[in-house]
């Protein structure tokens, strides 16, 4: 497994098509950079609330405000990103071994997540001290 950082992780800039009816974005093959393989959404989040607090040991996911705004934080054990997403024509590539929290949701705000394979309980680390001690592991091999 290859050492990710928090740089790995980077805006997408999705397709958008602009005309007097309004917006359309789209996701398709050659557009995602892995197979989709599971698609979910949060919403209904209270503004106080955080999401995530785990690292994924090989899933790599698109976040994608489809309403409203909310920030993620990323820390690769090293160094912490913040990003705030909030167009909803724009994704995060989230990939593997970065933990995240996602926080500061706006009132209405939907999180769609693109994901690169099924739920599996086995590919998280849902312990910060854990996830660290994982990547010196990963480091000293």
């Amino acid at each position: 497994m290859n050492k990710t950082i928090v740089d790995d992780c980077t805006l997408l800039n999705l397709p958008k098509i602009s005309d007097n009816r309004g917006n359309l974005t789209f996701i398709e093959k050659g557009i995602c950079p892995f197979e989709i393989k599971r698609i979910y959404y949060l919403y209904d989040i209270p503004a106080e609330s955080i999401r995530g607090g785990h690292a994924h040991k090989s899933l790599n996911q698109i976040i994608i405000p489809l309403s409203g705004s909310f920030n993620i934080e990323l820390d690769d054990g090293d160094n912490k990103k913040n990003i705030h997403l909030y167009r909803p024509y724009q994704g995060l590539f989230l990939c593997q071994m970065i933990w995240r929290e996602i926080n500061y949701f706006s009132s209405g705000a939907v999180c769609l997540v693109l994901a690169s394979d099924i739920y599996n309980e086995n590919d998280y680390y849902r312990s910060y001290p854990e996830f660290i001690e994982s990547k010196y592991k990963l480091e000293s091999c």
